[in-house]
């Protein structure tokens, strides 16, 4: 299938109640080829009445979905999963065309999105709650769990279908119905996926999907709605922050996956050969562009020069173009924006002593590209090594003994994942204990699975998804305590 038929396959609007409908704002929003700079494709852009109407739905269908049979909603997602097996290459060639990554790792995508219907299928049967006598003997207390209600979703960009099934799926699982709202720079895999939901059976309401470019005017009211139990969004912690703020009125259940800024430590036990290898997904995985992705490279001073070549060694053989086209590593960064942060945060490591080794500039022409970078003797106090970089350059420093690289990879805000790489066993578990954060890579570069919990501490957010945690989510505890049955 080529793009053109494939693109005319994506609704152009609003899924709310099981109808697409064109909505009520009058406005459309273009999609964007971050390599061409061409509009791809036109669809809805919804108001706050459309906003409206999708939580009407989802409190419509609330109480038939949560009574419906967890076998039933768990062989729905399976059905879900297989037909996103059928159709991989379809969603595939849509996440590279709306959001620029290499087609090879939009297939990955497409598998580890897919994994969380798989796993959440397998989780809806298996809720559980417990039955045991009181303390003192006179009652029987029942802990069961339920549905927390209708859901509001809110997914980022740089995953368009992962992002989606990380959060719908375990939502359907525990009986809840939601409303998903997807990011403005990359609606048309969450379209798309919608689509397939409603091909697998899935019932009228249970899946809501708007699309708008006023996101804060149209989620506002939906957050505010007392009939909304539960948020949980994927984005910068700035955002996250305010939708805190916006969730605290109705005391709604929120989950919030927000910034990153992870640390690899390469100590000087480390095999070289892995430690390269895992910084190179770890780093240019997605183009740089994910909230995983490592942004301060923390090395022992006595192997930091060799592990610096290498890496740059490996960067300078990277392909740069569309991610369509053959051989290609790295795509385009998002949008503009993206690129002019990359270059101002390479700019200011530079100007404080840095030393640029690879890579370091904005590509010409059409498209917002930018050359993987490798970057090392990156001072303190650079502004690389305090922000999200969100691209692909790779940042170096130094340090001379253990508590040194912990104090460097903790002094920052946030907490989501750390990489440590070491052959001293002793030394792993005492990373594990000692960096603050949610999760970490001990020898790997890559973390993330459908079956673990994922998600940080500090500024990088609060609950889990994934895992047998990410269902809890999604499900609200309740107790009940009953007369001793035998009379006592």
């Amino acid at each position: 299938m080529n793009e053109q038929e494939l693109l005319a396959k994506v609704p152009d609007r609003l899924y709310i109640g099981g109808a697409w409908v064109d909505g009520t704002s009058g406005r459309s929003i273009d999609v964007f080829d971050p390599a061409t700079g061409e509009p791809i494709k036109t669809i809805a852009d919804a108001s706050e009445a459309d906003g409206a109407a999708a939580l009407d739905a989802a409190v419509a269908a609330a109480d038939d979905w949560a009574a419906t049979a967890p076998r039933v909603r768990g062989e729905i997602l399976r059905r879900a999963f297989d037909l996103l097996q059928e159709r991989r290459d379809e969603f595939a060639l849509l996440m590279t065309l709306e959001m620029g990554k290499p087609l090879a790792e939009a297939n990955g995508e497409v598998t580890y999105g897919g994994e969380f219907l798989r796993w959440f299928g397998e989780e809806a049967v298996r809720i559980a709650g417990r039955y045991a006598t009181s303390p003192e003997g006179t009652g029987r207390m029942i802990v069961s769990q339920h549905p927390v209600g209708p859901c509001f979703l809110i997914t980022p960009w740089n995953f368009p279908l992962a992002m989606a099934t990380r959060k719908i799926a375990p939502a359907l699982a525990a009986g809840c119905t939601v409303v998903v709202k997807p990011a403005a720079l990359t609606p048309l895999t969450t379209l798309y996926f919608a689509k397939l939901l409603e091909d697998a059976g899935l019932p009228a309401g249970v899946v809501n999907v708007i699309t708008t470019s006023t996101s804060g005017k149209v989620s506002g009211p939906i957050i505010a709605d007392p009939r909304l139990r539960k948020l949980s969004f994927t984005g910068s912690t700035e955002v996250g922050r305010s939708l805190l703020k916006q969730s605290a009125q109705n005391v709604l259940r929120t989950s919030m996956e927000l910034g990153g800024n992870a640390p690899f430590v390469v100590f000087e036990d480390a095999d070289l050969d892995k430690a390269v290898e895992g910084a190179m997904l770890a780093k240019f995985r997605n183009i740089g562009e994910a909230c995983t992705a490592a942004n301060r490279f923390i090395v022992h001073e006595s192997v930091a020069d060799e592990f610096a070549a290498r890496v740059a060694e490996r960067v300078r053989g990277m392909r740069v173009g569309r991610g369509t086209e053959e051989g290609v590593t790295i795509g385009p960064l998002i949008d503009q924006d993206a690129v002019d942060k990359a270059a101002t945060l390479l700019q200011d490591a530079v100007s404080r002593g840095a030393t640029v080794l690879a890579g370091g500039s904005r590509i010409p022409g059409t498209g917002t590209f930018f050359e993987p970078t490798v970057v090392t003797d990156v001072a303190a106090g650079s502004d690389i090594l305090r922000e999200e970089i969100f691209g692909p350059v790779l940042s170096i420093v130094r340090f001379a003994d253990e508590d040194e690289a912990v104090r460097i990879a903790n002094d920052t805000e946030f907490g989501l994942v750390s990489y440590v790489f070491t052959k001293d066993l002793a030394r792993g578990q005492r990373m594990i204990e000692r960096l603050q954060t949610g999760m970490m890579g001990l020898n790997v570069g890559v973390v993330s699975n459908a079956a673990a919990p994922f998600g940080g501490v500090k500024q990088s957010g609060l609950g889990r998804e994934g895992g047998l945690e990410g269902i809890r989510e999604y499900l609200s505890t309740k107790y009940t305590l009953t007369p001793d049955p035998f009379g006592a």
